[in-house]
């Protein structure tokens, strides 16, 4: 049995995989705080705590299974840091990957990563003292490995996109790479679990501890994304990954590029809020995201004449414009909340689309689905409907967790077939009254983000 975690921006995963699947779940959630616009905050405790707390809830899930977890392995969100001590003590708090209280970095330009190098810089000039006395600049799955094993490192798909390295590993001139951890392959086994873990988890402490990857270097293996069927993933934001064996000659400089966890690479375009955007609507009216989510698929094409750009930590792929902001258009008083989530759905899926008209090669005629938002009506329909192409699901919520196990079971000499563990559970067909429908919403959704867009400028 190999246990992974999914330390997600909002939600913290635990799954005890067997040889033919998940046998059992848990999971935690992570606050964010927002002591100001534009800050998002996480408390570094809660990485560590949301781990041991999934962890118990899979273990009562089955406990049977528990006693026969061999190895742990991680996903985790990326580019989310904050500042560690020599002895493992949070000097400030975890600056989540979407906060913008830094300015851009001269170097930084459309898609390019960096905001971890970005938040440094912040804190170099407004909380010297904190990273003056910082030992680690850490992210959480870097943290949790180190409170697991006693080791600090990190591996290549996520020190990439720290802003703090070349696209071929090396350093950048000037950058703090002393503060980072040292960066070691993602099926890297970092030792065995430290008796005070093994204790906090109920695990023996001979259990081995592998490095794992970035969310989305996870999730294009556990979806089973190819160079010709990219990957599109809902959660607390959206995501666009083709898996690439060598990085395209021309690319167009809105995408981005980030090493795969067992070779290659990955093209990117990285959304603003999609599952995040549903949770803010859930707040303005009152009712939960889940439910407007499967209200919204009561709602024909078009949402009632209702736009939406969710652009709720700025445009990001494909406009990289971060002083835009999320707008909706169309609005009447015999406007519904199943109107407004259905527009949030389909103005995320335009965003897809512009994203795979970026990418290279022709366009694809199959979409592989993950992320939790993925797992029912209406998104995959919507996403066939505005792409033209069929969308592909396995069990699009463990996407993370069953690339994560695949890299874990490469690292132990133990290869998995993903079809063992992850079979394809759903196939969505392009239903031809909405790809009409979507063209037509397409055009005008076009109109709206070119005003929104010029104004921002």
């Amino acid at each position: 049995m190999i246990l992974t975690f999914d330390l997600g921006t909002t939600v913290t995963k635990a799954t005890v995989w067997g040889p033919e699947g998940p046998v059992a779940e848990g999971r935690a959630e992570v606050a964010t705080d927002h002591p100001q616009p534009g800050w998002d905050e996480q408390d570094p405790a809660s990485w560590w705590e949301s781990t041991v707390t999934a962890a118990r809830r899979a273990r009562e899930a089955d406990p049977g299974a528990w006693p026969q977890v061999e190895a742990i392995v991680f996903a985790a969100a990326r580019e989310t840091v904050a500042l560690f001590d020599a002895t493992g003590r949070a000097l400030s708090t975890g600056i989540v990957w979407s906060d913008r209280r830094a300015p851009r970095l001269p170097h930084e330009r459309g898609a390019a990563s960096g905001r971890t190098l970005a938040n440094l810089a912040w804190l170099a000039s407004e909380r010297f003292e904190s990273l003056a006395s910082a030992r680690w600049a850490l992210g959480p799955r870097d943290a949790v490995v180190w409170r697991l094993t006693g080791e600090v490192m990190t591996d290549g798909t996520l020190a990439a996109r720290t802003g703090c390295y070349s696209p071929d590993g090396a350093p950048l001139d000037a950058a703090p790479v002393d503060l980072l951890a040292p960066v070691r392959p993602s099926t890297h086994a970092v030792g065995p679990l430290t008796s005070e873990a093994a204790a906090a988890l109920a695990l023996p402490a001979g259990v081995t501890v592998v490095l794992g990857a970035g969310d989305r270097a996870c999730e294009v293996l556990g979806a089973g994304a190819t160079p010709d069927e990219p990957m599109v993933s809902w959660g607390t934001t959206a995501n666009v990954s083709l898996p690439v064996d060598a990085v395209p000659e021309a690319l167009d400089g809105r995408v981005a590029v980030s090493p795969g966890a067992l070779g290659g690479h990955l093209v990117e375009c990285g959304l603003s809020a999609a599952g995040a955007a549903l949770d803010w609507l859930g707040r303005f009216t009152g009712r939960a995201a889940g439910e407007l989510y499967a209200a919204a698929a009561s709602v024909p094409p078009g949402a009632g004449g209702v736009l939406a750009a969710s652009w709720f930590n700025g445009a990001r792929a494909p406009w990289w414009d971060a002083e835009a902001s999320a707008t909706m258009t169309g609005l009447s008083q015999a406007t519904t909340p199943d109107e407004l989530a259905r527009a949030v759905l389909e103005g995320v899926a335009f965003d897809v689309a512009r994203c795979l008209e970026l990418l290279p090669g022709r366009a694809p005629l199959l979409l592989h689905a993950a992320g939790g938002g993925a797992a029912g009506p209406p998104w995959p329909q919507i996403l066939a409907a505005v792409t033209g192409a069929r969308v592909q699901s396995r069990r699009p919520e463990l996407a993370a967790s069953a690339g994560a196990l695949l890299i874990a079971a490469a690292g132990l000499g133990r290869p998995v077939e993903l079809d063992a563990v992850n079979a394809v559970a759903a196939v969505v067909e392009p239903d031809r009254r909405a790809v009409d429908d979507y063209r037509r919403a397409r055009a005008a959704h076009d109109r709206l983000t070119a005003v929104l867009i010029n104004r921002s400028e």
